[in-house]
């Protein structure tokens, strides 16, 4: 794995401009990780997925991150400023998402389950029946990820499944990928509500993409405009270079 050059960042983000959030990510993950097959990029662990965005995200833009989060109680806008480092997690098991096992074994209420963890495909596969309901997709989605299930010796279908053992089974999936669901803990310096809120590494990483890459185009621009240089020579500069031309321009 490897940090992107501005031309190669601005690329997939041009491409990924009318991908899907999961094809996004496999887009960044597989100019950052030539050494990977897009098969085995996709194979991936939603956690170790992950795991691998937060890092590329950290090369490029640095450890802190920034963002606002709304308080649920007074509706205040909090400011949060975390470090990469305190959104890397381990699963109970102390196995990070991207190193898990390839399938896991569980038995509750008189089940043994094989199962595998969730994936990008598997993402993929449910948007469209999320547009029918939570329960669809996670139907889908057990589906796509319950490998064997048996009873007694005997092989049964995902929808005899009672919910305990769905539950269970979810529950086993977060604790084995737990890259995967970082809830961060929040308090409100206005009212002093805490509570807790999903951070999704591909959606801030995107959103911070597309801020740079309007940013840049705007830069690239401006200097263009001015001295007629070739966009991918701005764009192989340094970002100090081109704010020293921007100076410039602006006297």
């Amino acid at each position: 794995m490897r940090a992107l050059t501005a031309p190669e960042l601005l690329e997939v983000w041009e491409r990924g401009k009318s991908q899907t959030p999961p094809r996004r990510a496999l887009s960044l993950l597989g100019a950052a990780c030539p050494e990977l097959s897009p098969e085995a990029l996709a194979r991936l662990s939603i956690g170790g997925r992950d795991a691998r965005l937060l890092t590329l995200r950290e090369w490029m833009f640095g450890p802190q991150l920034t963002s606002l989060a709304t308080c649920p109680e007074c509706h205040q806008q909090v400011e949060l400023n975390i470090n990469a480092d305190d959104l890397r997690v381990a699963s109970v098991d102390g196995v990070a998402g991207e190193d898990a096992p390839e399938t896991f074994t569980l038995r509750a209420g008189g089940y043994e389950v094989r199962f595998r963890l969730p994936n990008s495909l598997d993402l993929e596969a449910i948007a469209d029946s999320g547009q029918k309901g939570i329960g669809a997709a996670k139907h889908v989605l057990l589906e796509r990820c319950l490998l064997t299930i048996e009873r007694a010796g005997e092989e049964v279908a995902v929808k005899s499944l009672p919910d305990e053992v769905i539950t269970a089974i979810t529950e086993h999936m977060r604790q084995a990928d737990s890259q995967a669901d970082v809830q961060l803990a929040l308090a409100c310096p206005q009212c002093g509500a805490r509570w807790q809120e999903q951070f999704d590494i591909e959606f801030f990483f995107w959103d911070e993409i597309s801020a740079w890459a309007e940013r840049l185009l705007s830069e690239v621009h401006i200097i263009a405009s001015r001295y007629g240089w070739r966009e991918r020579d701005i764009l192989n500069m340094t970002a100090s270079r081109r704010h020293h031309y921007l100076n410039l321009i602006n006297g």
